[in-house]
């Protein structure tokens, strides 16, 4: 059986195959397509029992006897594509049993008082294996040579990485703080100082760098002593990472900076379990290095990995308890605690702490490496995760000083939610490869997202897509260019009214982006003939589900083209009466003249009778009714309103104001104005001048307006005589008493305090 490490470099020689036979698919591809194109320009073959012209049909023998010469090794290496994909997927499925089986493995339980003497003597062994190995060297007078001859290179060495690693982070973390506080109003200030702050990375890596290149130069390390010493960097990078990560999470001096709401104690909590948990991490580096898994004795690999899991598992329990807290004070501080980012927090907190009670328990009963394939990646999740947050706010950082924004909320815009958005979704790769995943898997899925999916008879790609983006970006960049030089500098020097302005523009912009379409799906190769029955059927179901929608579209297409109604119109329908500010696809924007917005679908306008007031001309008709006392003077009172209309600035005189008499009504002698004036919109304030001066002039002239008179007459003077009598002193009760002796049926006439009136004062 082929151990993992011959089966992966037989999987990356198939691979490299693989990408050779499908850059083979592509061979004589132009000679290919243009002998179909002249097979396809002979016309269709004659059917059965037909015949064609000699001439014709040798062509066609030879140009398809050309295209199967062509097609064949095409074909072959199309063959061999899929079987060198078969070879590599079972390749694929052995090695992720095999890992599967690792990871499901018991150990003999690290419980077992009778296991711990095989870890004692693995780490004896380990160390004497060391001893021996430098000893060896020692020993030799060659090496003892080449070292002395290091030893000015090997000290410069460790004296730089002693610098770089002791005072190296603190020299660059004040100078990261000075560059945040040294000028308040700069708006680089944070980004500036988050570059200058991953010098607490770079720095003190360099000087393990140097330290593991000096320990090389010693020429005294062989085997796995040369592994731990190579190993040094590397486990120096996640200690000093996680240094700087909890420096970023839980800010020192300035908690509320950070992306967790957390108070300045739990902020050092967090600081200080964020470096252990990169310290045990480090740890756990070069214990695998000084002391592989393959060369251990199985009762010794559990004990061995026992005291850093139940370590590890601390920590995070720490930081579960942390983010939950986070949780509670942003609670408290704000109503506003139901947010996804919250969610996903509370749930990473809870699934932390149940991380840290299952690991404990498989490493205790054995399953030791489902413990550390659990614990490990966790904690280096949880890293990724806190550097996602702090990236997050670095892009809200540069989108801050970008826009100039002075507060907070003034930088909270869509585009960095979109950047986060981003980077969490391109971080998933870095996860599946912190939980097990190979390199080799996620090609496979690249491969396999690239050759795109299969839709009827279309192919399509994600390259395919991107170019159409593309192509689709830039036409539509265009026509939205186009569309301003033509509202900005061409249709002004036009004489279009502003109406037809507005449908040039929404014309242009319908065809613009239809052509921007249809162009990106040319230019990108996607080709939708497969697509057309689907299609089809879709819009059958579209026309039936989206009728409305489907007619008010077509309806705002005929208004732009008609155009009968126009923006700033003012227009009558369906009992909204308004002025248009604005036609789109589906509906029309009303604004009516109390300020308030009534949306009306196009349909409406299209369908129903509408009334435009200023559409083709801004003049109209206004009428003023008109009553005056039925002893007035008509013909007077005709000469005076018509002097007044006359004397309107708006009112045309050609046709001439008219004053007309209306009729005779209960009250008044009614008359009405009418006139056209230049300016519709004008016609409350001219009805009001009018009016007033109406007033002014009956006043001078001596002409009485009308107010409504009333006569009441009772049924029953009788009763209302006794009821009032009662109000009265007793030496009136015998006129009131004759009143009632009236006969039945004549009534009688009384003022308001029921006293009888007289026939004159009655008339």
């Amino acid at each position: 059986t082929a151990s993992d490490n011959g089966l992966e470099l037989l999987r990356g020689q198939l691979a490299e195959w693989r990408t050779r036979l499908q850059e083979a698919q592509s061979l004589n591809a132009s000679r290919i397509t243009s002998l179909r194109e002249q097979i396809a320009a002979l016309g269709e073959p004659p059917a059965e029992g037909a015949t064609e012209p000699e001439e014709i049909s040798s062509r066609r023998a030879a140009l398809a006897e050309q295209l199967a010469r062509l097609e064949a090794p095409r074909r072959a290496a199309e063959e061999a594509y899929r079987r060198a994909g078969g070879l590599i997927g079972e390749i694929d499925t052995e090695l992720r049993e095999r890992q599967a089986a690792q990871l499901l493995k018991l150990w003999p339980t690290p419980a077992n008082p009778a296991n711990w003497a095989h870890a004692g003597q693995t780490l004896s062994a380990t160390a004497l294996r060391v001893y021996a190995e430098v000893s060896h060297n020692w020993n030799r007078p060659e090496k003892r040579s080449e070292m002395i001859d290091a030893l000015p290179v090997i000290g410069v060495l460790f004296a730089l990485a002693f610098v770089l690693i002791w005072r190296g982070r603190s020299w660059i973390e004040r100078f990261s703080q000075w560059l945040q506080t040294s000028d308040p109003t700069a708006r680089w200030r944070q980004v500036f100082s988050f570059i200058a702050s991953l010098g607490m990375i770079v720095v003190p890596t360099a000087g393990m760098i140097m330290v593991s290149i000096g320990l090389m130069l010693t020429e005294m390390t062989h085997g796995i002593s040369r592994d731990f010493v190579m190993a040094l960097p590397s486990a120096g990078f996640t200690f000093f990472a996680a240094l700087w990560l909890a420096g970023r999470v839980f800010p020192k001096g300035n908690c509320e900076a950070g992306p967790l709401a957390l108070d300045a104690q739990h902020c050092a909590e967090g600081r200080f379990h964020t470096a252990l948990i990169g310290a045990v991490l480090a740890l756990e580096e070069l214990r695998v290095s000084l002391i592989p898994v393959t060369q251990v004795a199985e009762e010794a690999v559990p004990i061995l990995s026992l005291p850093l899991v139940l370590l590890m598992a601390a920590l995070l329990w720490r930081v579960g308890h942390l983010l939950n807290r986070h949780i509670a004070k942003g609670a408290a501080d704000s109503e506003d605690a139901s947010t996804f980012r919250n969610y996903v927090l509370r749930s990473l907190g809870k699934l932390l702490i149940a991380i840290a009670v299952v690991g404990p328990l498989l490493a205790v009963v054995g399953y030791t490496s489902a413990a550390n394939a659990l614990v490990f990646p966790a904690a280096g999740s949880l890293g990724l995760a806190g550097l996602l947050m702090v990236l997050v706010q670095l892009i809200s950082d540069i989108y801050r000083a970008i826009v100039r924004a002075e507060t907070d909320e003034q930088g909270q815009g869509l585009l960095p939610v979109l950047a986060g958005f981003m980077l969490t979704l391109g971080s998933l790769p870095l996860f599946a490869l912190i939980w097990g995943a190979r390199i080799e898997d996620l090609g496979e899925m690249w491969n396999r997202f690239t050759e795109g999916f299969q839709i009827g008879g279309t192919r399509i790609a994600p390259s395919n897509f991107l170019y159409f983006l593309v192509l689709f970006a830039i036409g539509y960049t265009v026509t939205r260019l186009f569309q301003g030089a033509l509202k900005s500098s061409i249709l002004p020097k036009t004489k279009l009214d502003q109406g037809g302005r507005n449908a040039v523009i929404s014309g242009t912009g319908y065809v613009g982006i239809f052509l921007a379409a249809l162009i990106a799906f040319s230019a990108a190769g996607i080709d939708l003939s497969g697509l057309a029955i689907v299609a089809s059927a879709l819009s059958v179901g579209i026309g039936f589900g989206l009728q409305n929608i489907v007619q008010n579209f077509v309806s705002g297409i005929i208004l732009l083209i008609e155009r009968p109604v126009s923006e700033g119109d003012w227009i009558e329908v369906g009992g909204v009466s308004g002025t248009v500010k604005s036609i789109s696809v589906r509906s029309t924007r009303i604004q009516t003249f109390d300020r308030s917005d009534v949306i009306v679908p196009n349909a409406d306008l299209v369908s129903q009778q509408v009334t435009n007031w200023t559409r083709f001309s801004l003049t109209g008709r206004v009428i003023i009714p008109v009553g005056v006392d039925y002893g007035s003077d008509t013909r007077k009172v005709i000469s005076v309103l018509k002097e007044i209309a006359e004397a309107q600035p708006l009112a045309l005189l050609d046709p001439p104001p008219s004053v007309f008499f209306m009729g005779l009504g209960a009250d008044a002698l009614n008359f009405e104005i009418r006139m056209i004036i230049r300016d519709v919109n004008s016609s409350l304030s001219v009805r009001t001048e009018v009016n007033h001066q109406i007033v002014e002039r009956f006043r001078a002239e001596d002409i009485s307006m009308p107010f409504s008179q009333r006569d009441i007459w009772l049924r029953n003077p009788e009763a209302v005589a006794e009821a009032m009598a009662t109000l009265r002193d007793p030496g009136e009760k015998a006129g009131r008493a004759s009143l009632a002796d009236k006969p039945a049926g004549q009534g009688a006439v009384l003022d308001i305090s029921g006293h009888p009136l007289d026939d004159e004062t009655e008339r």
